[in-house]
């Protein structure tokens, strides 16, 4: 439900995105944002409990994830002007932006008192845990540079969408691996979330060969 959820962050960035930047988004890509609101509905009808603060925490993140990539595309857009080369690169702004999530690192791990917890834990005398962790470290970092690469060459609205075709291949994932239960709901929720990824897919194909 979460995986399903986090469609309702395209909607806010594309909102977001025509009131900030004035951006007109063509009759296609709203038919495809509409298509990831029935995905939603279809996979939440198989949610068969609800939680007020569940919900809550859920339409928080996806106000954040909505204004993160948004203020993302707004600092872009200002380095343009105000910097020399008019242009803010990829390197630089995942440096920027792992700099500025330090202090915020350090605060959640004085509040949670997890310094006692890393100076007993066995894990650190692992080496097998040094290399996951490591790895992990990489892979992070390939992501923020492959997101920071694609949202400097794209949109925000553009960003959110494609970034939400991974969502069908972890719901598929989510039913095989835990033995999740299917339904008519759960398949019509990944066949509209594959539609709006080949309708928009589409729409961005004639919109960038348009004269």
């Amino acid at each position: 439900m979460v995986t399903i959820l986090k469609n309702v962050t395209n909607v806010m960035t594309a909102l977001g995105e025509m009131y900030l930047f004035r951006k007109h988004h063509d009759s296609r890509v709203w038919a495809a944002l509409f298509l990831m609101i029935i995905s939603a509905m279809s996979g939440g009808i198989t949610d068969l409990s609800f939680h007020a603060i569940g919900y809550a925490w859920q339409m928080v993140n996806c106000f954040l994830t909505a204004s993160y990539s948004l203020t993302l595309r707004k600092v872009m857009d200002t380095a343009k002007v105000v910097t020399k080369s008019g242009n803010l690169n990829e390197f630089s702004m995942v440096l920027l932006n792992n700099s500025l999530s330090l202090p915020l690192g350090f605060l959640m791990v004085l509040f949670f008192n997890e310094v006692d917890y890393l100076l007993t834990t066995p894990l650190l005398r692992l080496p097998s845990f040094w290399l996951v962790m490591t790895l992990s470290g990489f892979l992070g970092l390939a992501i923020s540079f492959t997101s920071m690469w694609f949202l400097h060459q794209t949109s925000a609205t553009t960003y959110s969408l494609v970034g939400s075709l991974n969502k069908i291949p972890l719901s598929v994932a989510g039913i095989l691996l835990f033995k999740v239960p299917t339904s008519l709901e759960n398949s019509a929720s990944i066949f509209f979330g594959l539609l709006a990824g080949v309708f928009f897919a589409r729409a961005k194909m004639r919109e960038r060969y348009q004269p």
